[in-house]
């Protein structure tokens, strides 16, 4: 166990206690996927709750477009460059890469495959302040000795290596940290009721705590239960969902997703709302609703291409793995009783770094000296107050699985550059004016690309980025034939599978509760 001398502030500037915290983390949520937000098919009140209750971020973004990265950085405060963890653990890296199939022109870096023992994290910070701190679901950074465990958390339930519910959702899960309910149990439920036990647990104590509830929905395989997808079934029939010729558009390197019609998603969604609704129950229950701080996220897009291409992220362009606002836009919402407003709203740029220099100053707890973040707080934003301009940065030096390109991003308010790692091209959106990145305007305002891109040249310099390298194996005509075939017959054949789920005679498997995937 890491020994770290950490100070309380006290008395607290901010709170007259010390407050709980709940983090809620959901696995590729689309930025689009919730009622409040403005999804007209899923149904999400649980969790607009939150976001009405607290301050909704409008520009909250993940710090990478796939999973692991975004996760080591909530808990480490870092951008995936610094903490080392730079694509989804169990990717392949250099000729491994070619093993997928995809026939593309780099290779990908090496990465960190665990987190590393030096990083204090959140969990570790505030359990030497004080906090009982407990953990369900989703780890997936790294392998065992390097489990929620190890890095903070007094209580695992269901974290172990796999990015994905390797049993399903329903149970038997075929989790070794989690141990099995009844057949057929759903996991999502399962894991909201765990977290609300553990805080069902800790009534009668005076030490604060930190739930720590990572959800693996709504990650593949898509799942629900009979019900729930007849109740989709129908409601997408009312709105004349099911009469939807076109459900795909080819888009650079995969076919995306433009609607919100999937009836088995959606049943996923409100699972994960019913889920959501037992934690938040559990707090009013117990009368710390008003002593607990809530906060909502995603830690990358909504799988719009690839995996089961299960939802539509417009009018933001593309999804989880690329490297537009798809990919990297989420929800988040933060409920800090006392200090943020309910119903508030804020414009600033939030990123994934953040959520560890803000928690530990809403709790009274100094930075640890030696964890080194690039976030900042955002307390003077919950309290309305102007807070200084920065830019943000992204670097995947990755392919997605879902189509997305090695590139680097700098933001600058409204200013968004797009660095191209295999060709070594720009592209340049203004999000204020074009939201769904259609207007390139890199040859109409060179200064500004220039400007931008020297500033993003630097931070990956000082932040010692690394880079794919060119394969020398590279076919460009096997790479375009697979483009080709992924836009013409293939798109064919997922328009018909998706058309399928319309069909009311539409049976996934035996049992409902195995693989459904898109």
């Amino acid at each position: 166990m890491k020994v770290l001398t950490l100070l309380i502030i006290a008395p607290l500037t901010l709170l007259a206690y010390q407050p709980n915290v709940l983090f809620i983390l959901v696995d590729d949520l689309g930025a689009m996927d919730l009622t409040n937000e403005g999804s007209t098919f899923y149904e999400t009140p649980n969790i607009d709750r939150i976001a009405n209750e607290g301050m909704k971020f409008l520009r909250g973004y993940a710090t990478c477009q796939v999973c692991s990265p975004s996760r080591a950085s909530i808990l480490t405060g870092k951008y995936p460059t610094n903490h080392g963890i730079t694509q989804y653990i169990g990717g392949p890296s250099g000729e491994a890469h070619r093993k997928k199939g995809r026939f593309d022109s780099h290779l990908p870096p090496e990465y960190e495959r665990n987190l590393r023992a030096s990083e204090i994290t959140l969990a570790e910070a505030m359990r030497d302040a004080g906090y009982k701190t407990f953990f369900a679901g989703k780890w997936h950074l790294g392998s065992k000795g390097s489990w929620p465990t190890d890095h903070g958390f007094d209580i695992n339930k269901g974290g172990w290596d796999v990015g994905g519910p390797r049993g399903g959702f329903f149970s038997p899960y075929n989790n070794p940290n989690l141990e099995n309910g009844p057949k057929g149990e759903s996991l999502t439920i399962r894991l909201g009721q765990e977290t609300a036990n553990f805080i069902e647990s800790q009534k009668n104590s005076n030490q604060p705590f930190l739930a720590y509830l990572s959800y693996y929905t709504v990650h593949a395989p898509i799942q629900t239960t009979e019900s729930l997808y007849k109740k989709y079934r129908a409601k997408a029939k009312k709105m004349g969902l099911d009469k939807v010729k076109e459900r795909y558009l080819f888009d650079r390197r995969l076919n995306v997703r433009q609607t919100q019609d999937n009836p088995v998603y959606a049943g996923m969604m409100e699972q994960l709302d019913q889920s959501v609704g037992i934690v938040l129950q559990k707090l009013d229950e117990l009368g710390i609703a008003d002593n607990t701080i809530i906060c909502f996220t995603s830690d990358n897009g909504g799988v719009s291409s690839g995996d089961a291409y299960a939802t539509s992220n417009l009018p933001l362009r593309g999804g989880k793995g690329r490297q537009w606002e798809g990919g990297i836009r989420e929800p988040y919402y933060l409920k800090a009783p006392g200090v943020s407003q309910a119903g508030s709203t804020t414009d600033i740029l939030a990123s994934g770094i953040d959520w560890y220099p803000t928690l530990l100053e809403l709790c009274g707890i100094k930075l640890p000296k030696a964890q080194k973040v690039d976030g900042v707080s955002l307390v003077p934003a919950l309290k309305k107050q102007n807070m200084p301009d920065r830019p943000l940065y992204w670097h995947y030096p990755h392919y997605g699985n879902q189509g997305g390109e090695p590139s680097s991003i700098i933001m600058q308010g409204d200013w968004k550059l797009i660095h191209y790692l295999e060709s070594g091209r720009d592209e340049l959106y203004h999000l204020g004016k074009d939201l769904s990145e259609q207007n390139d305007l890199a040859d109409k305002h060179p200064q500004k690309a220039k400007e931008m891109r020297t500033q993003l040249d630097k931070w990956l310099k000082q932040t010692k980025a690394t880079f794919p390298t060119p394969d020398p194996l590279f076919d460009t005509k096997k790479r375009d034939a697979r483009w080709e075939h992924m836009k013409t017959s293939f798109k064919e054949g997922m328009e018909q599978k998706a058309a399928r789920y319309f069909d009311d005679n539409f049976v996934p498997n035996k049992t409902w509760w195995g693989s459904t995937k898109d």
